[in-house]
């Protein structure tokens, strides 16, 4: 575990990044990193694409939250709570903020948090009883700087009774629809990163995810300002980038990684993107 404090030009902050064990990982809800920062000027901060659920809660001050293109005004007593797949930032406001976080995961998280959703949970909450969670927050830090043999039980039992407080406040039928059309949403997009090698059509995803092509085609637009085909193309250019750069593969293999074969159309693709051949690119950065 890595407990650190920082005192810098931005920011005053403690926080634990915390290495969960094998077993933990398999079985358990683990931590991944828990912590509380004081602005000491407006800031921003962003880590988006990770396989982590972040809870937030604002203990004084303002700030501002960035998901799947809202954006949300934070104040003291509110929390948050986001699937860190998604792109997002949150950043203080002038009335510099303090927050406490924790990041966590597990095999049962993702199922926890659809149901979160499910039930009409929102991005932002205010809890009734918001020295509950402060408790909890205590708890994990207390738990995640000590020598305790089984330390990661007792973090998994504390997580679980952070989710159960979630739960508790999810509850808002009449957001169903709309948190509906965003999971869906969510849903797709996750699906295209980790399928980005495949061939995808509209009608394949249409009858995947139970939606008409049509109408699932401007629900995307709407919330994302591009078409799905334009946002595959754009991962897999960025996924392409990222094994030009770190691997050795072959041309061809990493066209077919990505999804855009054969090699000469993966070629011309690429450098109608970025302005540069891959073979050019590749030297570029070597």
């Amino acid at each position: 575990m890595k407990n650190s404090s920082y005192h810098g030009e931005y920011v005053s902050s403690n926080r634990i990044l915390y290495t969960p064990s094998e077993f933990a990982r398999e079985t358990l809800l683990y931590l991944q990193e828990i912590g509380q920062v004081h602005a000491r000027r407006p800031h921003v901060s962003s880590h988006p694409d990770l396989s982590s659920y972040l809870f937030i809660m604002v203990l004084s001050g303002s700030g501002t939250l960035s998901y799947l293109g809202e954006q949300y005004t934070l104040s003291e007593g509110d929390c948050a709570l986001v699937n860190c797949k998604n792109k997002y930032y949150h950043k203080s406001s002038d009335d510099l903020w303090t927050i406490r976080w924790v990041h966590f995961y597990g095999p049962t998280a993702p199922g926890i948090y659809q149901k979160y959703v499910e039930r009409g949970g929102q991005v932002i909450f205010h809890p009734h009883h918001i020295k509950e969670f402060n408790e909890l927050w205590d708890k994990l830090y207390r738990l995640a700087s000590s020598d305790d043999h089984i330390k990661d039980m007792k973090i998994n039992e504390q997580l679980a009774a952070l989710c159960c407080l979630v739960m508790a406040e999810s509850w808002h039928p009449e957001s169903r629809a709309e948190t509906g059309r965003r999971q869906s949403l969510m849903e797709i997009r996750e699906y295209l990163r980790d399928h980005l090698s495949e061939k995808i059509t509209l009608d394949m995803l249409s009858e995947k995810f139970y939606i008409n092509k049509y109408y699932l085609t401007r629900l995307f637009r709407g919330a994302y300002g591009m078409t799905i085909n334009d946002y595959l193309l754009q991962i897999r250019i960025s996924h392409a980038k990222e094994l030009l750069r770190f691997s050795r593969m072959s041309m061809e293999a990493i066209g077919e990684a990505c999804g855009i074969t054969p090699l000469y159309y993966f070629s011309r693709t690429f450098k109608q993107v970025e302005g540069v051949s891959p073979r050019d690119y590749r030297k570029k950065w070597q």
